[in-house]
Formats: C-alpha cells, structure tokens, sequence
C-alpha cells in the first residue's frame, strides 16, 4: 500500500513538472480572463470559456480552479496553487482589493507579456553572436597554435617583421586566458558576497543596491516604480485611502519587497511625516515620482497622476531596454570582426609583402 502511495505521489509530482504553466502561458490566461471580465462575464463562465481550446490536462486544472473559487478561495491562491509568477498574483491580490479586476488583470498580464517578450529578445540577439564566437573561436585556436607559428617561422626566416595583426593575435591569446580566469574570480567573489553578505540585508536594502547597478539597476527602478505607482492609482481609484492602501501593500506576503516598503511607509505617515518627503528618502524611487504626489495632492487627483506616472515608467523603460540591445549587438558583432580579420590579415599581409618582393 505504501509502494502505490509513493508511486501514485511520484506520478503526481512528475504530472506538475510536466505540465507547469509558462510564464507566456500564465500571462495570456490573465489577458483572456481580463478582456471577458470587462465584457460582462463572470468569472466562473470567462474561465470555462477560455479552457474550451485549452489541452485536457489544462481543463482539469481549471476545473479544479472553479471548485476552489466555489469553496470562497481567493482567487490570488487558486492562482499561487497553479504555481503562478509572484508578481502576476500580486496584481491579482491587489485586484481583488480594489475592485478594477479586469483593467489590473490586463495592466499585469501586458507587462509580464512585455518582459517574456523582452528575454526572448536578448536570447536572439545573443544566440547568433554566441554561435559566431564559438566558431570564431574554434579557428582562432587552429590559426593561432596551427598556421600562424608556421608561417611566422617561415617570415622570420626571410627578415620581415610582424605587422601589427599578428602582434594582435599573439597578444589576445596571450590576455584572454588571464581575463577568463579574472572573470571565474569575480564571480567566485560575487557568489560569496551574495550568500554570506548580501541575502544577510533587509529586502529593502538589498533593492537600493541592485538599483545602482548601470543599466540593469535603471530598468529595475523602473519596474519597481511602475509596480508600486500602478497599484496604489488602482488601489485609490477604488476608493481606499493611502493608509488603507499601504496596510494592504503590508498584508502582501508573497512579495516581500513591496510588504516591507508598505509597512515603512505607513509607519512614517503615522509619525507625521509626508508621503512625498517619505518616497524622496528612498532611492528606489524616480527622482520625479516626490513631485508626482505632491501635484497629484494639490490637484486632488492623486491616482489619476500616479497612473500617468506608471505609464511613462513603462515607456521609459522600454526605451532603455531597445537602446541596450541596438548597443550590445553592434559591440558584438565589432569584437568578432575585428577578430577575425585579424586572423586573416596576421596571415595574407606578410604574404603580399613576399609577392612584392618576387
């Protein structure tokens, strides 16, 4: 009976893996559910609908959803039971809060959608350079340790010097290995660090130093700000107070960073202070954003500021992330070339030296 019970636990487990929901997946289900909410359905019928051309193995699972929702689970733990992204149920979470269900549920899905787009993305744009390099590298060794001795034996022999591309050659071989090695060093460092020092800070403070970092640390700030500025709109749209709205933003466990930052924000309002000197004091947070809250107070249209506010993030950091990428694959595509004409010309300028001389 036992031996069933561990193979029946172990066909269970193996079903989960196999059956894990992608994040693309996970994205566009909440895309669906979100444009069928805005229609009139309810939530029961838009997710019968949306399993109609789904796989059987899907349909049970939502099936399963419904029996839970049913019971009065929330639907921010259906979703948590399914294995969802943290930050898909947050928004999911805060959805529930507010009541702009449907608009929270297309606002997350689109910016998961945009990030799933954006690492496919940057997985092509370095696939083919990766490929270049590895054969680049491949006929670097066989020109390297193969041709380029002979041939340089061969030009010493007859008196000519070495150009400038063999001096490029010799030297690379004899760097690179030095720079690879320094490479394993700093990441061996950067591993202690993060283990033993880093993960040792507040949730807080470990985000103010991953935000310093040079452009990956600018797209992160980016994100962080239109995350908090987007909930809380939604969250004062619906007709909750800012101490109502952070209480909540504190009550959200499954993400730390924003239950943290909600939980020291309410405090230093408790305390007297004001909500656009207290975002000021992190360094998180846009230089702009203490200026969005404040007009957004004076105006009384707080929410609709902070929903302005989210949308130029997410511009700005799409921005950012095409410019990173039209950088780093030209940077690339020099590195290699450069390479390999080097290799080429270490080896043919010696020879058309010797063809002038003939």
């Amino acid at each position: 009976m036992d031996i069933l019970k561990c193979r029946n636990m172990i066909g269970w487990c193996t079903t989960m893996r196999r059956h894990k929901w992608t994040l693309n997946e996970q994205a566009n289900f909440l895309k669906q559910l979100g444009e069928l909410l805005s229609r009139g359905y309810p939530i029961a019928e838009a997710i019968v609908s949306i399993s109609l051309p789904l796989p059987n193995y899907r349909k049970e699972e939502l099936e399963d959803c419904l029996v839970k929702l049913k019971k009065g689970l929330p639907f921010h733990d259906v979703l948590e039971g399914l294995g969802f992204n943290k930050d898909l149920i947050g928004y999911v979470y805060f959805a529930e809060q507010h009541g702009s269900f449907a608009e929270a549920l297309q606002e997350g899905s689109s910016l998961t959608l945009l990030k799933d787009r954006d690492m496919k993305k940057l997985f092509k744009l370095l696939q083919y350079p990766i490929v270049l390099l590895s054969i680049t590298g491949f006929l670097f060794i066989f020109v390297e340790h193969t041709l380029l001795p002979r041939f340089t034996d061969l030009f010493k022999s007859l008196g000519l010097k070495e150009n400038f591309f063999t001096k490029v050659i010799y030297a690379f071989d004899q760097y690179f290995p030095t720079a690879i090695e320094l490479l394993l060093v700093f990441i061996c460092i950067a591993a202690i660090y993060y283990f033993f020092v880093f993960r040792k800070f507040s949730i807080l403070m470990q985000r103010a130093m991953l935000v310093r970092i040079p452009i990956i640390g600018k797209i992160l700030k980016l994100l962080f700000n239109h995350y908090f500025s987007i909930q809380l709109s939604f969250l004062l749209s619906g007709g909750i107070s800012i101490s109502e709205a952070l209480f909540l933003f504190e009550h959200n466990k499954r993400q730390l960073f924003y239950s943290q930052l909600g939980k020291e924000i309410k405090l230093k309002l408790a305390g007297g202070e004001r909500l656009e000197s207290i975002v000021a004091s992190y360094s998180i947070f846009e230089a702009e954003f203490p200026m969005v809250i404040k007009h957004g107070q004076d105006n009384g249209r707080l929410e609709q500021e902070l929903l302005f506010f989210s949308r130029r993030c997410l511009t700005k950091m799409e921005t950012l992330i095409e410019k990173s990428f039209k950088l780093l694959q030209p940077i690339l595509y020099l590195f290699i070339g450069f390479i390999v004409v080097s290799m080429y010309l270490a080896i043919l300028l010696p020879m058309f030296h010797l063809l002038d001389a003939i």
